[in-house]
């Protein structure tokens, strides 16, 4: 696991603490209500960014809310199709979804995964998954891109402040 789930949150906080109102939808979270009739076969991989993100949509036109959402999208065709990737961060005047690439190696996401899902998977209990035995396509231009540095993984909270600077550097975020 890359970390999405924390980063997300973290980010909500940051701007939670801006006077920005923000939702964090988690993948894991979505699979056990909203999308629990999927499985994760390409193409209920698609429908469950699909309807992730209208629900972040519904949120930012009706609300004004900032949908951050937090899911594995491993496939080019469907972020590109639904503009989703990682987090679907929305601008509250056009709804832009902007894309957040963590770019960061198998092992860190191995290393990193309390449910212990990738032994699972390479042990042949879990098929279909992600970089084990299913691909990743990466993005071709993900706006923002998280990537080692030094050697060494950032941290949630400096992960989430790159992001946040983006954001602001570019107004996305108006007082």
């Amino acid at each position: 696991m890359s970390g999405k789930s924390t980063v997300a949150c973290a980010l909500s906080r940051e701007l939670h603490c801006r006077g920005h109102l923000t939702y964090v939808l988690d993948g894991d979270n979505l699979r056990h209500g909203l999308n629990r009739d999927l499985s994760f076969k390409a193409e209920d991989r698609a429908e469950n960014i699909r309807r992730v993100g209208e629900v972040a949509k519904l949120f930012a036109d009706a609300a004004g809310i900032i949908c951050i959402t937090s899911l594995i999208s491993p496939y080019r065709k469907d972020r590109v199709m639904h503009a989703v990737l990682y987090f679907r961060i929305l601008d509250l005047l056009n709804t832009r979804a902007l894309q957040v690439f963590m770019d960061l190696p198998l092992e860190i996401c191995e290393a990193r995964d309390p449910k212990g899902l990738y032994k699972l998977a390479r042990s042949g209990k879990i098929k279909g998954f992600t970089g084990i035995d299913d691909p990743y396509e990466p993005p071709l231009n993900g706006e923002i891109v998280i990537k080692m540095k030094d050697g060494a993984c950032p941290s949630p909270k400096a992960m989430a402040k790159q992001v946040l600077w983006y954001l602001e550097e570019n107004g996305y975020l108006q007082p």
